[in-house]
């Protein structure tokens, strides 16, 4: 019943256990298994996290750099990939690579001695590559620092209450220094805060600034999936400094120093900001120090990977993701593949690692029906071990159910 069926392949990767590019080879296989006349269309995706430089370099025939920078500890190093996509002037970076959590293990994890000032390098390596637009993925970090140390490692001079400053030369700051910062140079100058008054007032400011020429003319969008503001209750230290080793006392600590962070350099405005908290802080970062604006970081790659006009005339998309549960649909991967599709009106299946509590909210965002790999009873580990093969099982059901209801 196959009569060359089209079908898009779209998914993001399983964390931890198989990349986008490998989950997608996985389930080709599976189509082939069940529908050998199909024809596919495998477009990995990412959602700002992990895998986003890949996924990108891929969809626009681009290239990647290695370069050696500083890790989430001041005395670590780390080699990671700036990603040039096709136009040659666009680059993009994931945050996970330099000071992603995945690089430490356990016992190191602690917000107040892990930095973004590796972050900061590969920016800085990228503008001085004759990168004109910089696109910063900043999903699985390690970090609580509101991005002083990426704004350090890009030339901007941070000065302590006592009056010290730090600049890209100096000491590294981590999250412990974030409550003694006086006053952050902006990398590249904010945009004006609504009703801001110009003239004398505003030239001076911008004087004192002075932010490093090289970035002026530099464009930052930060790919964000995440809605959180920067300080409060559903901030970036409550939310997230656990999972990066926070102990409750840190946590209120950190949630103080990012909310006198905001008040120093004016601009409070922005850490009301949906995502100024993502990335411990970096989203607000990124605003308030670079000028950067934040977007969905699907929509992002959606873009790149041009998955509008690769769906025209499918029979079906296959997606999916490590897991599917209710906070899928806060911009994750599989979702924002289902709403471009629902909008489309093509049916799109998605096959996860794991289903948790509530993840039938996809529904109403369209995916038409979602389907684990797990086809028995097994642990974690062996699920992971065995990703690749279970994949490829799960998609081959699935075609096979999706070809006996046409």
């Amino acid at each position: 019943m196959g009569n060359g069926m089209r079908i898009v392949i779209a998914p993001d990767k399983f964390k931890g256990c198989l990349s986008a590019d490998e989950v997608a080879e996985a389930v080709a296989r599976g189509v082939r298994l069940a529908c050998p006349d199909a024809r596919m269309d495998l477009c990995p995706m990412a959602d700002g996290g992990e895998g986003i430089v890949s996924a990108m370099v891929r969809a626009t025939g681009g290239k990647s750099v290695n370069r050696i920078v500083t890790g989430p500890l001041v005395g670590m190093k780390v080699e990671a990939p700036i990603g040039f996509l096709g136009d040659g002037s666009t680059a993009v970076i994931e945050m996970s690579a330099a000071s992603g959590l995945a690089l430490l293990p356990a016992e190191q994890r602690n917000p107040f001695r892990t930095t973004t000032y590796g972050t900061g390098e590969l920016i800085r390596h990228a503008v001085q590559m004759g990168a004109k637009r910089i696109i910063l993925g900043i999903g699985g970090r390690a970090t609580v620092d509101g991005g002083i140390g990426c704004a350090q490692a890009c030339g901007a001079t941070i000065v302590f209450e006592n009056g010290t400053p730090y600049s890209s030369g100096g000491r590294r700051l981590t999250g412990a220094d974030v409550a003694n910062v006086l006053k952050v140079q902006p990398v590249k100058a904010p945009p004006e805060k609504p009703g801001e008054e110009k003239g004398i007032v505003r030239r001076k400011a911008a004087i004192a600034a002075a932010p490093p020429s090289e970035f002026a003319h530099v464009e930052f969008v930060v790919a964000c999936d995440v809605g959180n503001p920067l300080f409060g209750p559903e901030g970036a230290a409550p939310i997230f400094g656990p999972q990066k080793g926070a102990t409750p006392e840190q946590v209120e600590y950190l949630d103080a120093a990012l909310h006198k962070l905001a008040q120093r350099s004016g601009r409070l405005d922005l850490a009301t900001a949906p995502g100024a908290g993502a990335a411990g802080g970096l989203g607000f970062g990124m605003m308030a120090f670079f000028g950067a604006t934040l977007r969905s970081g699907i929509d992002i790659v959606m873009e790149a990977t041009r998955l509008r006009k690769r769906l025209e005339g499918a029979d079906l998309c296959l997606t999916g993701e490590g897991r599917l549960d209710s906070q899928s649909a806060a911009g994750k991967t599989a979702v924002g593949v289902a709403r471009l599709c629902k909008e489309m009106q093509i049916p799109c299946i998605a096959i996860a690692g794991s289903i948790g509590i509530g993840a039938e909210v996809v529904h109403d965002e369209g995916i038409n029906a979602y389907f684990s790999i797990c086809d028995g009873p097994m642990t974690l580990e062996d699920a992971m071990k065995n990703a690749a093969t279970l994949l490829e099982r799960a998609a081959s059901n699935v075609i096979r159910l999706y070809q006996s209801a046409r």
